[in-house]
């Protein structure tokens, strides 16, 4: 079972994860010189980086990168490159280096190579991958009706290109691999309604239903899990 961190709102979630956070990434600077992290993107996160971004940390020696990105401009609202810049890499952590998805490529598959060429460069495992789950169940970009899950679930690629059934941008995303070569894999919740998600993913089945089941439902790496009403 997952370690779960409850709250009866989510800035004292966001305050406490960003806290933990904290934590693993400066043991990992003292145990190996640099840390690392990568980072989801939405409304949800956003709390937890800026809580982040004035915190006292050898920023110098963190890298941040994505779980995933949709294939638009950096300075497009849809950006998760964009929500990291504005919220996270400001004050002390805008000394950390960034590793973004997005390239020049023309479309997301197009750019899956320069970007796999680029996560492969990274200190592997990351020290922490922080997750959100949407209410169909999907993380990173793995979503339950996507044409490329089994690929993302089953390939030896850090990354892969991604056209989610119901959503305007190509997007690329880190795979079942990936997110699981990770010391720690956090996830944040808030709601009833992923509350129930939750629920039902813990209690088994198939990742094809529900791909968060492929975080929650392993024992090779620890997940913590930060639930807000």
């Amino acid at each position: 079972m997952p370690t779960e961190h409850l709250f009866i709102e989510g800035a004292l979630a966001a305050t406490d994860m960003a806290r933990r956070i904290v934590t693993i990434l400066d043991d990992a600077i003292a145990r190996r010189g640099v840390a690392t992290i990568a980072l989801s993107g939405g409304r949800s996160p956003r709390p937890v980086l800026e809580a982040l971004s004035d915190t006292t940390l050898d920023w110098g020696k963190v890298i941040v990168t994505l779980v995933d990105e949709r294939w638009v401009a950096p300075d497009h609202a849809d950006s998760n490159e964009r929500l990291i810049r504005e919220t996270l890499l400001r004050g002390k952590a805008a000394a950390a280096r960034f590793v973004p998805m997005k390239n020049n490529a023309a479309d997301a598959y197009a750019g899956q190579a320069e970007c796999e060429t680029a996560f492969a460069s990274l200190p592997w495992p990351l020290d922490i991958v922080l997750l959100g789950m949407g209410e169909d169940g999907h993380t990173a970009s793995l979503f339950p009706d996507a044409k490329e899950l089994a690929e993302g679930l089953s390939t030896d690629a850090l990354t892969l290109a991604v056209m989610p059934p119901d959503a305007p941008h190509q997007r690329l995303s880190l795979s079942a691999r990936a997110i699981l070569a990770s010391r720690h894999i956090f996830l944040q919740i808030g709601g009833p309604a992923k509350r129930a998600v939750y629920d039902r993913a813990l209690a088994g089945g198939p990742v094809e239903e529900l791909p968060i089941r492929l975080a929650l439902c392993q024992h090779a790496v620890s997940v913590e899990v930060w639930i807000s009403a």
